[in-house]
C-alpha cells in the first residue's frame, strides 16, 4: 500500500494503476482496471471497514481518502469540533493496509485548497451549493456543511476519478446529495450507499463516538432504541416517538423526522418509502442516526 499526500502523485498512481489490464478478479482479464474510491476524514471504524471491503469485492484498485475537510465544519474560526476531530493518520493507514486497501490519499489542507485559512477571503472561489436538500435537516443546524461535503466529493471525484465511491447509510442526507450532485452534474461514477454498521450496544458507528464518555456511550443509545422502536410500532405517532427521545436523560434533540429518502421531505409515518432520522446532541458530541420503516405499519 502506498500512501499519497499530494495531488500530482495519486493521479499519477491512478493513471499508471489503469494502464495495465487487469488481471484480477474484479473485472474481466485484460480489460481496463476499475478504481474503487473510500472518503473518509479518518479516526476510521468496523463502518469504513465496510465500505473498503465492498469496494475491495468490486474494484481492481482501492483508493481510500484521509482528509479532515474544514470546509463542511461551520464557523471554522471558533470550532471546537474542527480542532477536536480525531486524527492519527498513522493508525488510519495501518487499518487499511489490513483491509487490502491499494493507496491512501492523505492530502494537507493547503494541497486540497491553497492559501486556505479560517477568514471567508481565503476560501475557495467555487464551491458546489447544494441548495434546499443541503439546508434543511442538519444543514438547517449546520449552515454551509454540505455545499462544503459536495466541495470536496467533487475534488475528489476530479482527482481519483473512481470508477465507484462508496458511503455509509447513516449519513443519509449526505448520501441522498452525493447521488443528486452526480446525477445532475452527470459525473460518471456510481455511488454505492452501504448498510449502517452499529455496534452490540445499538450505537451507529461513528468518528466523533471516541469522544464520548461510558455515560454518555449509554445515553447515546436512546438514538436507535427510539428508531427501531417507531419502526416496530412502539409509537403511536412520529410525534411520540420524537417526545420521548427529547425526555430521554441525557440526549440534547434537535431532530426527528421521517421522509422521503429520494429528495429528504417529511411524509407520513406510513409512506413508503420512508426513512427516520434524528440529531441529537450526547454531551459535547452531535450524534445522528437514522432507519428505513419498511416494516413499521
Amino acid at each position: 500500500m502506498q500512501v499519497f499526500h499530494t495531488i500530482s502523485d495519486v493521479r499519477e498512481f491512478c493513471a499508471k494503476a489503469r494502464s495495465a489490464p487487469t488481471v484480477g478478479t474484479a473485472s474481466t482479464a485484460g480489460s481496463t482496471p476499475t478504481v474503487g474510491l473510500v472518503p473518509t476524514m479518518g479516526a476510521l471504524h468496523d463502518g469504513h471497514a465496510s465500505l473498503v471491503r465492498a469496494a475491495r469485492a468490486d474494484n481492481d484498485i482501492v483508493v481510500a481518502s484521509v482528509f479532515v475537510n474544514p470546509l463542511q465544519f461551520t464557523d471554522l474560526g471558533d470550532c471546537d469540533d474542527y480542532r477536536n476531530y480525531p486524527r492519527n493518520l498513522e493508525q488510519d493507514a495501518e487499518f487499511l493496509r489490513t483491509l487490502g486497501v491499494d493507496a491512501v490519499f492523505a492530502p494537507s489542507v493547503d494541497e486540497m485548497y491553497p492559501g486556505f485559512s479560517a477568514s471567508p477571503d481565503q476560501h475557495p472561489q467555487i464551491w458546489v451549493r447544494t441548495g434546499r436538500m443541503g439546508e434543511i435537516l442538519e444543514g438547517a443546524s449546520r449552515p454551509g456543511h454540505f455545499d462544503g461535503v459536495a466541495t470536496v466529493v467533487a475534488k475528489l471525484f476530479q482527482i481519483i476519478q473512481p470508477d465507484r465511491a462508496y458511503f455509509g447509510r447513516k449519513d443519509a442526507q449526505q448520501l441522498a446529495i452525493i447521488q443528486a450532485m452526480v446525477r445532475d452534474l452527470d459525473i460518471p461514477v456510481t455511488i454505492h450507499g452501504l448498510p449502517i454498521v452499529r455496534g452490540v450496544d445499538g450505537v451507529a458507528e461513528s468518528s466523533r463516538n471516541l469522544r464520548l464518555s461510558a455515560p454518555q456511550r449509554r445515553a447515546a443509545q436512546a438514538l436507535s432504541q427510539t428508531l427501531f422502536g417507531l419502526r416496530d410500532g412502539e409509537f403511536t405517532s412520529v410525534e411520540a416517538a420524537r417526545d420521548h427521545l427529547a425526555s430521554c436523560a441525557g440526549v440534547e434533540l434537535d431532530y426527528f423526522r421521517v421522509v422521503d429518502p429520494a429528495n429528504l421531505r417529511d411524509v407520513p409515518a406510513d409512506t413508503r418509502p420512508a426513512l427516520a432520522l434524528t440529531a441529537a446532541w450526547v454531551g459535547p458530541v452531535r450524534l445522528i442516526d437514522n432507519l428505513a420503516l419498511e416494516t413499521y405499519e
